[in-house]
Order: C-alpha cells, then sequence, then structure tokens
C-alpha cells in the first residue's frame, strides 16, 4: 500500500493539534477547579477581643456571614499586641484582627473593605483602621442612628490616609 507523504503530514498534525486541544482544555478546566477552591476557603482572622465586649462579638459575626473564618482570642489588655503591631493610640479601637499574612485590622471595618484590602495591598502598608467605635459600623448597629466614618489605610511608617469613606444614608 502506497501512502502520500503529504496525507500521513496532515493526517499527523491534524492528532497533534487535536491532542493540544485536549491537554489545553484540561488545563483550563484544572485551573477553573483551582480558582474555585481558592475562592471557596475562607479568609481566617485572628481576632483579639476583651472577654467582655458585645458589639467585637457582633464584628465576628459580621465577618464570619461575609465568608470569613476566626480565631477569637479574648485577652484582658490589648494594648501590647496593638503596639506591637504598630497600631497608634489614635488609631485604636475596642478590637485587632491579624490576617495569615501580618496585615493589621482594627476595630469595626466592614468585610467588603477588608476583602477588598487583602485582594490588593497597597506597598507599605500594615493594614486597616477604624478608630473608635461609629454608630452603624457592623457591630456598632443602633437601629437607624449611623453615622459616616473613614476607614485608614495604615502605613508602616506609622502614618495613616483615608482608604475609603463609608457613607451612612438613613
Amino acid at each position: 500500500m502506497k501512502v502520500n507523504i503529504t496525507s500521513l503530514t496532515i493526517i499527523i498534525s491534524m492528532l497533534w493539534a487535536l491532542s493540544f486541544t485536549v491537554i489545553a482544555s484540561d488545563l483550563e478546566t484544572a485551573q477553573s477547579l483551582e480558582s474555585v477552591e481558592n475562592t471557596q476557603k475562607a479568609i481566617t482572622l485572628d481576632v483579639f477581643k476583651t472577654p467582655t465586649c458585645g458589639c467585637c462579638q457582633k464584628w465576628v459575626d459580621h465577618i464570619e456571614q461575609a465568608g470569613f473564618s476566626s480565631n477569637v482570642h479574648n485577652l484582658n489588655n490589648l494594648d501590647k499586641l496593638k503596639r506591637d503591631k504598630g497600631v497608634n493610640s489614635k488609631h485604636q479601637s475596642c478590637h485587632t484582627a491579624i490576617s495569615a499574612e501580618g496585615y493589621v485590622f482594627e476595630g469595626h471595618i466592614p468585610a467588603t473593605i477588608i476583602k477588598q484590602f487583602l485582594a490588593n495591598p497597597p506597598k507599605d502598608s500594615i493594614g486597616l483602621a477604624v478608630p473608635g467605635m461609629p454608630m452603624g459600623s457592623p457591630g456598632m448597629e443602633m437601629g437607624s442612628r449611623r453615622q459616616n466614618y473613614d476607614v485608614l489605610l495604615l502605613k508602616s511608617d506609622g502614618s495613616s490616609m483615608v482608604y475609603q469613606k463609608v457613607i451612612n444614608e438613613s
């Protein structure tokens, strides 16, 4: 049987292209599955609070409802932890959360803003803070009483700047 070399070359090329398509398709499927798995894995925050603080627990409930996982640590005094993590007294609130990467989240920060930060942390930042306890922030709900507040970006040099404004319209 005589085989035409041109036909054989075409057949081999077609088989090679088909196998490449199957491999590429399998790779895309694997990457898609990995992306879904990573999205479904909860971001874990270590939350440090005092044992009796009710608003801190409400904030923990808020982040967990938003898909975070939390490890809660009740401490009687948080001053040293906050100082060691670079949270100046003017930026402090009632609780401090720390991500696996070491970023600090001080106070009643909305979970969506923490997710936004973790997706793309700004250079030279150590985390975010909502100083004090603004009415209407997560964990500080007071019916229809709300106030606007700033989420601050904490920088490694000790300075801060507004990361995002939260406008609570009634």
